[in-house]
């Protein structure tokens, strides 16, 4: 929203210390001389440099604050960089003592800003000054009311004002409020102040802590009316502005029609309870404004929702005025509730409790990161906060755009909501696309908000967010299924290149399909390509066929072949017909598999069972795949390569169909971090690696662990699963589910992942 001439989100930033005799411990410091630092500098690129002649007392106290400040500033992509001034090299910045006691700011070879360093006294200081320094335009700073009624007249009808009130510039309020305008800067105005007598003009009672408000400026479009406020009451700290400020961005009032336990929106994911006004036809005016009045007296507490009982397939008591739902899978509450101000101290209370409990919870905590964020798809969000996304490489679209341009070209479209995490962490991924298929494709990426546009993703059956689908050629859309990642997306978009199945029309072309040169440059998306054969005459196998290989768009390559001289592909690969030929380009062969009196449902699932591996490492990526087949787990941890010997010694097991009804698969703790999560929550403390473990997911969750004094050898591999199977072994633990979204394995993709596995059966 925010025009600026210095793009922020894509300046990399290097703190730059100079001096002789200092020696840095801990985090390393590269080093350079005066010359090397100024002929590495690049148009565009900050750095604050820093010089010094020689250790002194105070040198010592900024440079151990500036090596404390190295771990946030690389969070924003700064490096730090030690440059020594040698006799032998005159430099400006190496000279008079009073220009000693400042930091310079330098963007490429051009001096942005001094800094004395008395104000950089701490970490806080180090990066408040120097985001400050840099958001000139989007952070305005102002001393009287009115430069707050110039900014918030300029502003109505236009946007929304973040207005921060700290004690002094440098505090970790200033830190805190400036890393959240390296996130909104461009979304919101952003106005900063050190006076109290201005903070006292808005009626702010308690001016001793620093305050941050929200000017709802954007629907006011009456210049003598004022913006309506709301007060952030928590601690100004990145994590409370960021919670604070998408909640602002969430609906004020939401209507809904459905069990309010399966409900969830912004506010459970933060942290922050749901409060349904209960409505009906007779009285839905007078409950829709006592709705409203309640939302704007709850904003940035609790999500508000009004629902609507004549609607509901579920009874709820028939005096039920107000419902509560404090978090997911607790029970809610059905009150009788005559006050505004007893549903206000309800949620008051509720939240006063949950922060002491955070309070307690965060004096036990040693990792300074886990107040970074308190959900995996939000700290996603956050973490990405610096980058400035080109979103002009997508075409956005509108009520009167959106039809036209899916009918004339071949068309993405991204469905997502502007206020809602998972959408924006893959609005990051989507992007990420669009960069990669600059310039090399014909096909139109597009987005449409549907907070903005709701009627559109109504008629296009959009129910959640976010949501991809492919128009193209006029046909139905195609919905994208996969994990909500770069790479599975760029796949998806790229295998639908061509047809699916490719119509193959002569030996030769099938030669061609089986070898991977009729599409090369394809093969990096798909390692296999799969090629139906079938005889002229077998209409049913064929339409079969057709139909499963439709539903698998996107995911691997499919063909199909039926000329009268079919019978040549079948000999030469020992097909009987009809049949499946994989070809494994990796591998270099091709295999068969028989399809008689196989239907689209068995042929799809055929398909995607060829398409695992027989010993897979599991990651993030592959593990709903493998979920998918219903069996239990047989999962060697490690942390790193697994031993040869261990390998060897499971996949003959496989090859001898010991392990039919298992999944075999291993994690690479070092590839997969979150396995150690998982690996506690089934033994409370992480035990030694490698570990083999049988999980047991479909009624019971038990957990099995070979026994530690034994080495992994088929001979003692087969006598324990024959232990298992006869009820000889000792479950480990009752254990929770293996849900990747339990330990952050996935993002926005737990609906494919919460599939629970069979009963162990040999």
């Amino acid at each position: 929203m925010m025009s600026s001439s210095f793009n922020i989100l894509r300046v990399e930033i290097s703190v730059v210390m100079m001096c002789i005799f200092y020696k840095s411990t801990g985090d390393t410091l590269s080093e350079l001389s005066p010359h090397k630092y100024f002929s590495t500098l690049q148009p565009g690129k900050v750095s604050l440099a820093y010089f010094c002649q020689a250790d002194s007392p105070s040198t010592t106290l900024f440079l151990e604050e500036l090596k404390k400040a190295v771990k946030p500033l690389l969070d924003y992509g700064i490096s730090v960089t030690k440059v020594n001034c040698v006799k032998e090299e005159t430099s400006r910045y190496c000279g008079k003592e009073k220009d000693l006691m400042k930091a310079y700011l330098f963007r490429g070879n051009i001096l942005l800003r001094e800094f004395p360093t008395d104000t950089l006294f701490d970490v806080d200081a180090i990066v408040a000054h120097v985001l400050f320094a840099l958001l000139f335009n989007e952070v305005k700073y102002i001393s009287t009311r009115e430069d707050l009624q110039n900014v918030e007249s300029a502003l109505k009808g236009k946007g929304n004002i973040v207005f921060s009130y700290v004690r002094a510039i440098g505090t970790s309020e200033h830190r805190a409020v400036m890393e959240a305008a390296f996130v909104y800067g461009t979304t919101y105005q952003f106005v900063l102040t050190t006076e109290i007598a201005l903070l006292e003009s808005i009626g702010t009672e308690d001016i001793e802590y620093a305050h941050l408000y929200f000017f709802h400026c954007k629907p006011v479009l009456d210049l003598t009316q004022q913006c309506r406020r709301t007060l952030m009451e928590q601690p100004l700290t990145t994590l409370n502005i960021h919670r604070f400020l998408k909640t602002m961005e969430a609906p004020l009032l939401t209507e809904v029609a459905e069990d309010p336990q399966q409900v969830s929106t912004i506010h459970l994911q933060l942290g922050l309870p749901l409060v349904f006004i209960v409505s009906q036809q007779a009285t839905y005016e007078a409950d829709r404004r006592t709705a409203e009045w309640v939302a704007w007296r709850l904003l940035g507490k609790a999500g508000v929702l009004l629902l609507l009982r004549d609607f509901l397939e579920m009874n709820i008591p028939q005096h039920t005025n107000v419902v509560f739902k404090r978090e997911e899978g607790v029970p809610v509450e059905f009150l009788v509730l005559h006050d505004i101000d007893l549903i206000i101290s309800r949620v008051e209370s509720n939240v006063h409790v949950e922060e002491t409990q955070e309070d307690e919870d965060d004096e036990d905590m040693e990792d300074p990161d886990m107040d970074i964020q308190d959900d995996e798809v939000a700290e996603t969000v956050y973490r990405d906060r610096k980058r400035q996304l080109p979103l002009e490489l997508t075409v956005e679209l509108t009520e009167e755009t959106f039809n036209m341009t899916v009918m004339a070209s071949d068309s993405i479209v991204l469905f997502y909501a502007g206020w809602e995490a998972v959408s924006m962490a893959f609005l990051q991924s989507y992007i990420d696309v669009a960069i990669k298929l600059k310039g090399t494709s014909s096909m139109l990426l597009s987005r449409v908000n549907c907070g903005d546009w709701s009627d559109i993703c109504t008629k296009q059956n959009v129910t959640e967010f976010p949501v991809v689908k492919m128009y193209k050629g006029g046909e139905n859309p195609i919905s994208y299924t996969g994990m909500l990642g770069a790479e599975d997306l760029l796949k998806f978009i790229q295998l639908n290149r061509i047809s699916c199945p490719v119509n193959i029309t002569s030996v030769q072309e099938a030669e061609e399909y089986l070898s991977g040169e009729l599409h090369k440059d394809l093969i990096f998306y798909s390692s296999v390509s799969v090629l139906g054969i079938f005889s002229p005459t077998m209409k049913t196998a064929k339409r079969d066929f057709i139909e499963a290989a439709n539903c698998l768009k996107g995911l691997v390559i499919t063909g199909i072949y039926s000329e009268e001289d079919v019978l040549m592909l079948s000999n030469k690969y020992s097909a009987t017909l009809p049949a499946l030929l994989f070809a494994r380009h990796k591998e270099g062969k091709i295999e068969s598999i028989p399809l008689a009196n196989s239907h689209e449902q068995d042929i799809a699932k055929i398909i995607t069972n060829a398409l695992l591996e027989t010993f897979p490492e599991i990651t993030v990526e592959n593990l709903p795949a493998y979920l998918r087949l219903q069996k239990p787990f047989l999962i060697l941890f490690s942390d790193g390569s697994i031993n040869h010997k261990y390998k060897k010694a499971i996949l003959n097991l496989v090859k001898q169909k010991h392990l039919d009804s298992l999944t075999p698969c291993w994690l690479n703790l070092k590839n997969t971090p979150v396995g150690r999560g998982i690996l506690q929550a089934y033994f409370d403390t992480l035990p030694p690696l490698p570990l083999l473990v049988l999980v047991n997911l479909h009624t019971d969750g038990q957990v099995f662990a070979f026994p530690s004094d034994q080495s992994i050898t088929e001979e003692n591999l087969l006598l324990w699963l024959k232990k298992l199977k006869a009820g000889l072994e000792s479950h480990t633990r009752q254990s929770p589910v293996l849900r990747p979204e339990m330990h952050g394995l996935s993002l926005g993709q737990s609906t494919h992942l919460r599939r629970p596995l069979p009963s162990l059966e040999f």
